[in-house]
């Protein structure tokens, strides 16, 4: 199997950016590369692209390269634009297409740009270097952006964490790891850490867009409360308690809750796919034939089991049956510690099961 190629991240992009302006400030002369070295040792070489500069103002790019990671951000260009001040400080600020906090819980702060904390010490470090190399020691301050910011931010989950207006600067390495279950993870909890610092102690988790969508349109829920956990359902259930949630309302699609029904708390295909075995088990236990259950063990999907049971009368037992052993699991994975409701449902069938586990 072929390696993945590893990238950098907007922060270290950034602060690359940062340096050739600030180089360029202090001499006058056109930066072609810089180097910088990550946070965890490796140094990289950036082209520097645009570069501009007056006796005020100097002004260059970085183009991103996520490496194998498919990343929304990769390909774009970072911009950083530095001027004199007459202070002593190095400040740092974001512009065009970088985005705004509006939200606490993020690392960054409310009303101030969404530059975290470690890209933006990047950033400072960098022209603190050539400030010391050029032996100038005034003040600083460099504006970063990302032209066409705000359109691509809306591929992201910025919205929702109450970034508005453009993208993130991020990265706490500065190396971009292709997309790992980790990157995953790590997005949930800041979602959940999101909604408990503006107060929310209730939750809507919703494994994707169509759990979101059902939870939206058909049950009427708030949306403002969502939290999607892709296949994550454990490791997001840990994290709510960990987190002090008291209530959590679990909507999902049968296709991955039925595996819930078998103490899985990752519903990744490639982790388990054993829809039909759990389906044909509860089937089993209603007292059905051979036949019936050889069938639902040919089914491809969910739907075409509702449909095999609901032919022999028995897809409401059925699904009650698995709906108590969801209601089982999900307990014992959250040690009774929340209120969990739980809610199965298809498209073309509606609610399948639901139920309600208190402390």
């Amino acid at each position: 199997m072929k390696e993945l190629r590893t990238g950098v991240t907007t922060g270290l992009c950034a602060a690359a950016a940062a340096k050739a302006a600030t180089a360029m400030l202090l001499t006058s002369d056109k930066v072609g590369q810089v180097e910088l070295t990550a946070k965890n040792g490796e140094t990289k070489t950036f082209e520097i692209t645009d570069a501009a500069y007056d006796t005020h103002t100097a002004r260059c790019a970085v183009q991103k390269d996520a490496g194998d990671d498919p990343d929304v951000t990769h390909g774009i260009k970072i911009f950083a634009a530095v001027s004199k001040t007459e202070n002593e400080d190095i400040e740092i600020d974001g512009g065009e297409g970088i985005g705004r906090v509006t939200k606490p819980g993020l690392k960054a702060t409310v009303g101030g740009a969404a530059i975290n904390p470690v890209p933006m010490e990047m950033i400072k470090t960098a022209i603190e270097g050539e400030c010391k190399a050029k032996n100038y020691t005034g003040g600083i301050k460099a504006i970063i952006s990302i032209p066409g910011g705000e359109k691509i931010a809306k591929k992201t989950m910025n919205e929702r964490l109450g970034i508005v207006g453009g993208l993130s600067i991020l990265g706490t390495t500065g190396i971009v790891e292709p997309m790992s279950a980790k990157a995953i993870v790590d997005t949930i909890k800041t979602e959940i850490d999101v909604q408990t610092a503006c107060g929310k102690t209730k939750l809507l988790i919703t494994p994707g867009n169509y759990g979101r969508e059902f939870a939206g349109k058909t049950l009427g829920l708030n949306l403002d409360d969502a939290v999607k956990c892709s296949n994550f359902i454990g490791e997001t259930l840990d994290y709510a308690c960990m987190k002090g949630i008291k209530q959590i309302i679990l909507v999902g699609h049968a296709g991955k809750m039925v595996k819930l029904a078998g103490g899985i708390m990752n519903t990744h295909s490639k982790t388990a796919d054993c829809r039909m075995e759990i389906i044909a088990a509860h089937l089993a236990l209603t007292g059905a034939g051979l036949e019936p259950i050889r069938q639902i063990m040919s089914c491809v999907t969910v739907e075409a089991a509702v449909e095999t049971m609901k032919q022999i009368g028995a897809n409401e037992t059925v699904w009650e049956s698995i709906g108590e052993k969801i209601g089982y699991h999900l307990k014992e994975r959250t040690h009774g510690s929340l209120e969990v409701e739980y809610i199965v449902f298809t498209q073309e069938h509606g609610v399948l099961c639901k139920g309600l586990i208190t402390k």
